[in-house]
């Protein structure tokens, strides 16, 4: 199997760091490039430096340059990086993996146009077990369309800066969509005060901030006389990480498209 040359975008990150890992322990691919913002004090610091290796590959703020050097860019930044970094993907014609979460609709709308010149994986959560979750809740969904509400509760970090998580979102959306319903719609964000009793087809979230927790979320059906928990609690990024890889290795041979970690994993439909 010819080897994937992968740049890693955020590099000096807490993801970036664990995508290094992986990718260095990847017997498949090569690290090519590593990116950071213009002016980190980690520009010009090997990208094995964390490990204690030398990898010959320096953290720099040459995007050009490094999609360049690489098949694939994986990115776990935010919104308006991640957007520069796609439209240096698609002026080079090489693939992107976006594992960034907190895009509006116009950003959603320029990477679906991306896509349709280069490959693209992007998904809200790269875990593996997180996208199998995504599958049960699907099959929770269409069982328990009547006579049970729904509430998502999702904690991350006190450093996290959007909420609620892309994760929590995606799972959502996946429940809307089993149950036939407008994500958009039924998505209830806040409660305070005089609500009112809660809406039949109500999809509401939670959200706790705090510590160094990696990610948890749990979607509730909550009937008469029952409640069904479908949960994921992610104990480290490795997870993220391994997922990533799997979508580079996804993508060979795809010229164009845009999928997600259900393509990815083989459980679409």
């Amino acid at each position: 199997m010819t080897r994937l040359n992968v740049g890693i975008c955020g590099a000096s990150g807490r993801m970036g760091q664990m995508l290094v890992t992986t990718v260095l322990g990847d017997a498949h691919c090569t690290l090519a490039a590593a990116l950071d913002i213009a002016g980190s004090p980690h520009l010009g610091k090997d990208a094995g430096a964390h490990l204690g290796k030398t990898t010959g590959v320096l953290i720099a703020d040459d995007i050009a340059a490094a999609v360049a050097r690489c098949d694939v860019l994986i990115d776990f930044t935010r919104p308006a990086g991640t957007l520069v970094h796609l439209a240096a993907c698609v002026a080079a014609k090489k693939q992107l993996i976006i594992g960034t979460t907190g895009f509006d609709a116009v950003g959603k709308a320029a990477i679906a146009d991306a896509a349709k010149h280069i490959g693209v994986v992007f998904a809200p959560n790269m875990s593996i077990g997180v996208n199998v979750t995504y599958k049960l809740l699907e099959v929770a969904a269409k069982a328990l369309t009547v006579g049970y509400d729904v509430e998502i509760v999702e904690t991350h970090h006190r450093l996290k800066v959007d909420a609620p998580s892309g994760t929590a979102l995606g799972m959502g959306e996946v429940v809307a969509q089993a149950m036939g319903r407008a994500h958009d719609g039924v998505a209830e964000y806040a409660r305070h005060g005089h609500t009112g009793v809660r809406r039949d087809d109500a999809i509401g979230y939670a959200v706790i901030r705090g510590g160094d927790i990696v990610g948890d979320h749990t979607v509730m059906f909550i009937g008469q006389g029952e409640r069904i928990e479908v949960s994921h609690k992610a104990t480290s990024r490795d997870g993220y990480a391994t997922g990533a890889l799997r979508a580079c290795h996804f993508l060979r041979g795809k010229a164009s498209g845009l999928f997600d970690m259900q393509d990815v994993l083989g459980l679409r439909g």
